[in-house]
């Protein structure tokens, strides 16, 4: 039998949080690289789950070149600048089903860490209520959300601090992801992967290895779990929910 998941390892933007990241690499842009390049298949393809300047770098040699490319520390910068801009104005909003899946596992007696590769998914978290008045952030064990280590994703290394910091091995972790390079850190991590899509890019979460694509985690089968297992609700019932 397969050991039971015990403990979920969430990536932040685009997982709980509708967030401005994407906006902000693309209005950064301007000046680098043609911004009407930053598609939203690009951001997910190329930028999504990567650190900073590693997201920095790959968008200018794609759409600016290598000349453009040289300039990876200013475009960065620029785009750190404005996202903290955004989030200070409050530019952004928690994904209902998320919310509700990651009470629901808290709830089930999981233990819950954060594994970003943004260092401001707490200041998100901690600014979004739940119903009960607590903060999104404070149904978390462990926050290792821009957290440096040697690689980022696809590297598997956030993440298995992510399982030491809530005690876990890893073959009994969750890693709710969006990003192709987040679903194949979590395989890399011998973890359980589940992608959400919610830009329809069910293929390239697939394609990268994600145990079970959903597009909301609503559709999660929370006592599947227990068998260490990913499926689906059955659709009645997921419904009825509804």
């Amino acid at each position: 039998m397969r050991p039971a998941l015990t403990a979920a390892i969430f990536d932040v933007d685009g997982v709980l949080v509708d967030s401005p990241h994407e906006r902000a690499w693309r209005e950064a842009l301007a000046g680098f690289a043609d911004p009407a390049g930053f598609t939203t298949a690009f951001y997910q393809a190329n930028v999504a789950g990567k650190r900073r300047l590693e997201g920095a770098r790959t968008a200018l040699e794609q759409l600016g070149g290598p000349e453009a490319a040289a300039r990876t520390a200013e475009y960065a910068d620029k785009k750190q600048a404005l996202i903290d801009r955004l989030i200070e104005e409050g530019s952004f909003e928690v994904f209902p089903d998320a919310m509700r899946f990651a009470a629901a596992l808290k709830a089930a007696g999981l233990r819950l860490a954060l594994a970003s590769s943004s260092k401001n998914a707490a200041a998100m978290l901690a600014r979004l209520k739940l119903p009960d008045g607590r903060t999104l952030l404070s149904l978390f064990d462990a926050d290792l959300s821009g957290r440096e280590v040697p690689r980022g994703k696809p590297d598997p290394a956030l993440f298995l601090l992510a399982a030491e910091a809530v005690a876990t091995p890893p073959a009994q972790c969750v890693v709710v992801e969006d990003a192709p390079a987040g679903i194949r850190a979590a395989r890399a991590g011998g973890m359980t992967a589940l992608g959400i899509a919610r830009l329809g890019d069910e293929a390239l979460l697939r394609e990268a290895g994600a145990d079970l694509v959903v597009t909301s985690l609503d559709q999660v089968e929370l006592a599947a779990l227990a068998e260490g297992a990913l499926r689906t609700r059955a659709v009645t019932e997921t419904a009825a929910d509804a």
